[in-house]
């Protein structure tokens, strides 16, 4: 077991290196140029370039059975489910082959909603509450696989 995090605009890294370190479990980051900085969590940072996508795919072409994989990313969620991958969002959420069409149909839905001008409201900022659950739910993934 490993864990692979979708690093570009993750506000748990930090987390995530805590916990990875506790359970000795390997840790690494995908970050594309754009989003690189000197904040260096105790972890292996893969580095791409700022293409669309690019960290998506290299990470996805990274993942393996039974991994961890922590994104917000519908569609990188979705294929690491197809590859028997575990996936958590960081707000705590795991995502299941069970709701993942009915996610990724919802993403669809609100794009062309978006283009026809129809906007809908934006996420609520990220919280400390969040922050406890996606700690609370990976720490009970883990035990729950070890």
């Amino acid at each position: 077991m490993r864990i692979l995090v979708d690093g570009d605009a993750c506000p748990v890294k930090e987390e995530v290196s805590k916990i990875a370190l506790k359970y000795n479990i390997a840790l690494f980051i995908f970050i594309s140029l754009a989003h690189w900085n000197n904040n260096r969590v105790e972890a292996e940072h893969i580095t791409v370039d700022s293409n669309y996508q690019e960290v998506d795919m290299v990470l996805i072409n990274r993942v393996e059975s039974g991994d961890i994989v922590i994104t917000n990313d519908y569609g990188l969620a979705s294929l690491a489910l197809g590859k028997n991958a575990y996936v958590i969002s960081f707000y705590g959420k795991t995502f299941s082959e069970e709701r993942i069409d009915y996610l990724l149909a919802n993403r669809h839905f609100s794009a062309k909603l978006r283009r026809q001008g129809v906007y809908i409201s934006k996420a609520s900022k990220y919280s400390g509450e969040d922050k406890n659950r996606f700690i609370d739910t990976l720490s009970n993934l883990i035990e729950k696989l070890s």
